[in-house]
């Protein structure tokens, strides 16, 4: 194997890591059937009627992205975040998963408390056992809940990490993260890189997203309330339209990747 090539498909903590997409496209063929369904009734297909190789193969996908960019650069793109982490701050990570960005956050800030939200029970699970493999247990706290109903809690931080879209009612979800937030309180959206206009979006990383987008990401949200389907290709401009319509009205660009999109959001 050449250099090259392992660092996209051997190396999981390069930056550039690629072969988890082997388990997304497994979780398609498998989940082939009822795709094929959903696009005849448009009905849909839950996150939580998807086979298990999409969740381990999401966090595995993401994980590297986060590993090299949440900490470093992404955080510190927020107004004023670092600082409240370090003395201790309170964060919800919502829809978090198996909980990897919870956890590097955790270990990166021992002062702050992290609650990891997710509708998904194995998730959960999962996310619990590894935060305690990790003995992040005291600080970080994992409970199956929606985007809408999880406490209240005057969280310092909120995050959606390459989920939103994924919701039904992102509008809702980000209503509850307003009112769940403290009253200086920062919402961080990390989505998928995209452009406003379709057809800037028409390169290699936009075909992924969108192939993605079609079989995974516009069918879980299709099968929850709402349904409002934004797709991984949302852009700016319409998450900008999804956080006014919440309430939070302050919104900016914090910072970029070629993979993801990092958006500030506040009342």
């Amino acid at each position: 194997m050449q250099p090259e090539q392992a660092v996209a498909l051997a190396d999981e903590d390069s930056p550039f890591f690629m072969g988890a997409v082997g388990d997304l496209v497994s979780a398609t063929f498998l989940d082939e059937p009822k795709i094929r369904d959903a696009f005849k009734t448009g009905k849909g297909v839950g996150w939580n009627r998807r086979s298990e190789c999409l969740f381990c193969g999401t966090a595995r996908f993401f994980r590297t992205g986060y590993k090299h960019h949440l900490v470093q650069e992404w955080l510190p793109s927020l107004e004023g975040v670092v600082e409240k982490l370090k003395r201790g701050a309170k964060v919800a990570d919502v829809g978090c998963g198996h909980g990897v960005s919870t956890r590097l956050m955790a270990e990166a800030f021992p002062n702050s408390r992290f609650f990891g939200f997710d509708y998904h029970p194995g998730s959960i699970e999962a996310a619990r056992q590894h935060a305690g493999d990790a003995g992040l247990s005291e600080r970080v706290h994992f409970d199956v809940h929606s985007t809408k109903s999880y406490p209240a809690g005057d969280y310092d931080l909120i995050c959606f990490f390459d989920c939103l879209h994924d919701m039904g009612d992102p509008v809702g979800a980000m209503n509850h993260a307003r009112e769940a937030m403290a009253a200086d309180g920062t919402c961080m959206l990390v989505e998928p890189f995209a452009h406003d206009r379709l057809e800037e979006n028409l390169n290699p990383i936009g075909r992924i997203f969108y192939a993605a987008s079609t079989v995974i990401c516009t069918p879980a949200s299709l099968d929850q309330e709402v349904g409002m389907a934004l797709g991984a290709q949302a852009g700016e401009a319409r998450l900008r339209e999804v956080a006014n319509k919440a309430g939070l009205k302050r919104f900016r660009r914090a910072t970029e990747t070629p993979f993801n999109l990092i958006l500030e959001a506040r009342a």
